[in-house]
């Protein structure tokens, strides 16, 4: 015997694949594609930002400095000379650089200690004075950016009355007219 329920199952299944077929056999209609014309952006040219200039560091005030401050140093002498060691010639040479880039003009003031007379020791700190220009002129430095003066011992830097202390004042020391 049959069951009843399996014709019944038969015309289903049938019509579930009839179902399927009829609606996978429908294909829909493709899709419209329309080309458009590429449209002309305006291209908005950025032009780069300029190079800032560089920056060049500035160097000192010169000509408002003590010539201490920007590296300028004293030449020393030995008692009764005015000549130049190979010590004040190291000292000029590093001074003459400042100078010639500076181009300030300076007072190279002679020095000497208390022993001696008021006037031996005014002609000699002024031969010592001569002898740093000189030399500096010597290397590059213009003459007329450098004056030239004696004190003799009218203003020590040391105030002593020893050795040391002669040796501190025996001297050309640089400032500002």
């Amino acid at each position: 015997m049959r069951n009843a329920t399996t014709p019944r199952l038969a015309v289903v299944l049938v019509l579930v694949a009839l179902a399927l077929v009829a609606f996978t056999g429908c294909s829909k209609k493709p899709p419209v594609v329309t080309e458009t014309a590429p449209v002309e952006q305006p291209v908005e040219v950025v032009k780069p930002a300029p190079k800032p200039e560089p920056v060049v560091p500035k160097g000192p005030d010169y000509a408002n400095l003590d010539p201490s401050q920007y590296g300028i140093e004293d030449v020393f002498y030995g008692y009764d000379k005015y000549d130049l060691d190979d010590a004040a010639m190291g000292v000029l040479t590093t001074n003459a650089r400042i100078l010639k880039e500076a181009g300030v003009t300076l007072m190279v003031a002679g020095h000497c200690d208390e022993r001696g007379t008021i006037e031996y020791n005014l002609a000699l700190g002024e031969k010592r004075a001569k002898s740093a220009r000189d030399y500096l002129v010597s290397l590059g430095v213009p003459a007329g950016n450098l004056r030239v003066t004696s004190y003799g011992e009218s203003r020590p830097f040391a105030t002593g009355h020893g050795e040391a202390d002669w040796a501190q004042n025996r001297r050309a020391h640089f400032e500002r007219p």
